[in-house]
């Protein structure tokens, strides 16, 4: 969708914005870009387009590909953002647990924190059994329709994670939850066994099984989950071996943050 940027900034703010809005129209969906679609994307005139992609791949935010034609995220982008996660206290913590959580139940493991009425996805392994051939890391997802979600909110007040979620919660499967009193009823088993479930709320033929994550105060700042296709998770069989191994995983990060059971830091 095409909107003005910069118009009340100064010269130089002005072309930092426009820069970084055109980065944002690289995603998921849009990985790689011609510039005709950044120009027709953000607004912008074609000269301008032009200069600020020609000098964000002299600089490494941007990289073109000869072949296709189209530029795509460059290394220097990647650089950022491993020495941002490499400084978060939670990805400290949390990356080697991950990691040998999916190397011993061959499955899919994720570390999640929210941000706003999001999850944002910190870390994510996969074992021999995952199904998945792509990262997380940097992603973001539903907290109604995915189980780090409902753990993220589940010791939030109602009228809270209500403000936060607002009255639509999307369907993306004819099982995700869209009604408030049946994720109330949800979040409440959570807060009650101490993990979280979904079952192709997300996507068809996944489940994801995930257990809060604490920081020294007690408070929910992150989540852990295994997840993979029904078939690998077998929760009918595996549920409770799976649900003690996460919540054992995820208190030892709790630990590495700060945090004891007995003796919460408020």
């Amino acid at each position: 969708m095409a909107r003005a940027i910069g118009r009340e900034a100064g010269p130089g703010t002005q072309s930092v914005e426009r820069a970084l809005s055109l980065l944002s129209e690289f995603t998921e969906a849009h990985p790689q870009r011609r510039v005709s679609e950044l120009v027709e994307a953000t607004g912008l005139g074609q000269s301008t387009v032009s200069r600020l992609v020609g000098a964000l791949v002299a600089l490494g935010f941007l990289a073109y590909d000869q072949r296709s034609g189209l530029y795509g995220i460059g290394p220097k982008v990647i650089t950022l953002a491993g020495i941002g996660l490499n400084e978060m206290p939670i990805h400290q913590q949390s990356r080697q647990v991950a990691q040998n959580l999916a190397a011993d139940l061959n499955l899919g493991a994720n570390v999640a924190e929210r941000r706003g009425a999001e999850m944002f996805y910190l870390c994510h392994f996969e074992g021999r059994a995952a199904g998945r051939s792509s990262t997380l890391v940097g992603r973001t997802g539903p907290l109604h329709a995915t189980a780090i979600g409902k753990a993220l909110i589940s010791e939030l007040p109602r009228p809270e994670w209500e403000e936060l979620l607002g009255d639509d919660l999307a369907r993306y499967t004819p099982h995700t939850v869209t009604g408030h009193d049946e994720l109330a009823t949800m979040l409440a088993r959570v807060r009650e066994r101490g993990y979280a479930l979904e079952l192709e709320e997300l996507a068809f033929g996944r489940a994801c099984l995930a257990a809060p994550i604490r920081d020294r105060t007690g408070a929910i700042v992150a989540a852990l989950s295994v997840s993979g296709p029904l078939s690998a998770m077998d929760l009918p069989t595996r549920e409770e071996t799976l649900a003690l191994q996460v919540i054992e995983q995820a208190d030892q990060i709790s630990s590495g943050l700060g945090y004891h059971a007995s003796a919460a830091v408020s």
